[in-house]
């Protein structure tokens, strides 16, 4: 009889062991998708601040040729104004003030095209090259931010680690989505 009680003894620590050592590779696991998804946000934000500094060069340097299309250019500043507040609201909040922002650049981009002089100003070409590259490296940083999330939500909402997930407090993060419908959709080329 002693046998079979140290037998059930021994089966019962052993299946608490192996709940444990679950327990323990899944949390690790869930902390390091976390952990992943904070790096590349953070990755996004360091290209946005690149972005938001290089916004005010480039509106001062149309507003020396276009003084007076000053509407376009207070529309500029706002949005970078208000997407660099919405850094600190989550991804959800900057893709919506990103959409603006983008907007209000797309009209900045359209005012420069009346000017040929301001379009010929190597300062101005710099900065718009320098703004195309960021835009470039935001997208690539956007898209790896976007896998990370997918795989984060992913472990958390999966069968048998979603059993860590909820009483460890690991939430379902959100994609940064492109809000801005000219955004979307695909250019127009004209010949």
């Amino acid at each position: 009889m002693g046998y079979v009680l140290s037998g059930i003894v021994c089966a019962g620590l052993a299946v608490v062991g192996v709940f444990v050592l679950f327990a323990i590779v899944a949390y690790n696991k869930l902390v390091g998708l976390r952990e992943k998804t904070r790096t590349a946000w953070a990755q996004i934000d360091v290209m946005l601040k690149r972005r938001y500094d290089l916004i005010p060069n480039l509106v001062e340097t149309v507003r020396g040729y276009a003084s007076h299309e000053k509407e376009t250019l207070e529309r500029v500043i706002q949005a970078r104004n208000a997407a660099v507040t919405a850094t600190s609201q989550g991804a959800a909040a900057v893709s919506a003030a990103e959409g603006q922002l983008s907007g209000a650049l797309r009209q900045l981009f359209a005012v420069a095209e009346a000017y040929p002089n301001l379009k010929a100003d190597s300062g101005f070409l710099q900065l718009q090259s320098e703004l195309a590259n960021t835009e470039n490296a935001i997208a690539g940083e956007r898209q790896s931010y976007n896998t990370s999330v997918r795989e984060y939500n992913t472990s958390i909402m999966s069968f048998p680690s979603n059993l860590i997930a909820g009483p460890f407090g690991f939430a379902t993060q959100t994609f940064f989505e492109v809000q801005d419908q000219a955004q979307r959709d695909a250019p127009k080329v004209q010949f």
